[in-house]
């Protein structure tokens, strides 16, 4: 074995031997890391700044950061559980997680507070199992949603039981007892399945898609005949219901998109202005800001619907000055709710099944495309996912696809000569399907 790497010390790190004024059996328990300015003894005894280096107990978050000293409360568990969540938010907000992904995370918290009628410090596993069973078995929720709900209570208990944060001695001294590890793993849903969506759930075939947008567009025709209102409010959702299956994008990151989100492509140079889509607010992923990704047109005929109805329709809404693409007869952003109802409206009056989402448009680009041979890893790219297992999720391709899979894969064998395959006589050539 080779000799232990040295690290080297700054000249301007302090004595600590000269800094802390403890005893022998105090600097005998000093906890010490590889960052020389954070030393401390467990018992916290001597512990103080120095010269602009911080001790370990002076994380964002510390109990002692958080809570008031010398100040008797009336209502000390309310005072300490209120100092709990500041604290958390503040460990949170050290780590840039974003602020709707804090606010969710201590609503949660307060549920699961009321839901047990105990503070943090006497929480037990036993209290998961049943606010678990009620998410389930009274809620109805997904397990996907009852394992997100299980991550925000097990990262807040994590927090508290971390004895860099003190909270632990502050209970101890206050109410005698400690905050103890409450999320486990015999008691908490696993993620064992890649796909945990509804069994349900797929795809446009071809034919609907076709059926579904020839719908949207009859809805202008129909409009202007009768001579009503709502001619414009067509013809818009009809070219955004283009755009969802044009770019494969997600329901907010279309109603989301601004008139300069659009831009040219060299290598697209017939698609003029329209080449390509910059979507600014992706998928975030841990509490982070929305994830970027430029998408390259690949519908001619999807970039010549967006074409028209950014030249010809939107000015007529009388928004000029408005960034978004998609606006209101009152001149505000169409929200996302406003195109799931939408949707439902036209999926309802075709006569199609409830199970289809305006996601499952994003779901027919990513097959359609794979279908007709659209490199994988250029799909992956378009629709923003980071793993090839995501789009592996999205694709349904289709009977017919697959047995033209299975005759291109199967063909050597079948067309080929003895030679092919030593001590065996060629096999039958006959159609192959795949039921």
């Amino acid at each position: 074995m080779g000799a232990e790497p040295q690290v080297a010390r700054s000249s301007s790190v302090p004595n600590v031997s000269g800094l802390l004024q403890t005893s022998a059996s105090d600097l005998a328990g000093c906890q010490r890391s590889c960052i020389w300015c954070r030393i401390i003894p467990r018992n916290g005894v001597g512990s103080r700044r120095w010269k602009g280096y911080v001790a370990r107990s002076d994380l964002a978050g510390a109990a002692h950061l958080e809570l008031v000293s010398g100040v008797a409360q009336l209502r000390p568990e309310d005072a300490v559980f209120a100092a709990m969540l500041r604290g958390w938010r503040a460990q949170q907000v050290s780590r840039g997680l974003r602020e709707e992904t804090i606010a969710d995370r201590e609503k949660l918290v307060r549920r699961f507070q009321a839901f047990t009628n105990e503070w943090p410090w006497t929480w037990l596993p036993g209290h998961v199992e049943e606010w678990t069973v009620t998410l389930i078995s009274e809620s109805r929720l997904a397990a996907s949603t009852v394992r997100g709900y299980q991550t925000g209570v097990r990262l807040f208990s994590e927090y508290l039981t971390d004895a860099r944060y003190g909270w632990g001695r502050v209970c101890g001294q206050e109410f005698g007892t400690s905050p103890a590890p409450i999320c486990h793993e015999w008691n908490t849903t696993a993620h064992l399945s890649e796909y945990e969506g509804r069994p349900e759930a797929r795809p446009f075939t071809r034919a609907e898609v076709q059926a579904f947008l020839d719908y949207a567009d009859d809805q202008v025709e129909r409009a202007i005949v009768a001579g009503r209102k709502g001619a414009l409010t067509a013809y818009r959702d009809a070219t955004l219901f283009k755009v969802i299956y044009g770019w494969g994008l997600r329901r907010t990151e279309t109603a989301q998109l601004d008139l300069l989100d659009w831009g040219r492509n060299p290598a697209a140079a017939q698609f003029g202005a329209f080449g390509m889509l910059h979507v600014r607010y992706g998928k975030a992923m841990r509490g982070q800001p929305p994830r970027r990704r430029n998408v390259a047109s690949v519908m001619g005929w999807a970039v010549e619907a967006v074409a028209d109805y950014v030249q010809n329709v939107r000015p007529r809404f009388g928004c000029i000055d408005h960034p978004a693409l998609w606006v209101t007869e009152r001149g505000g952003r169409v929200k996302p709710a406003e195109i799931n109802a939408r949707f439902e409206v036209y999926r309802d009056a075709l006569g199609l099944p409830r199970a289809l989402t305006p996601h499952s448009l994003r779901h027919s680009y990513v097959t359609h495309l794979t279908e007709d041979g659209v490199d994988r890893r250029f799909i992956q790219q378009q629709v923003g996912h980071r793993c090839d297992t995501s789009t592996a999720i999205y694709t349904h391709v289709s009977g017919d696809f697959m047995n033209s899979a299975l005759q291109r894969a199967l063909a050597p064998a079948f067309t080929a000569g003895p030679s092919a395959q030593p001590g065996a006589p060629p096999g039958p050539r006959m159609p192959l399907v795949v039921r």
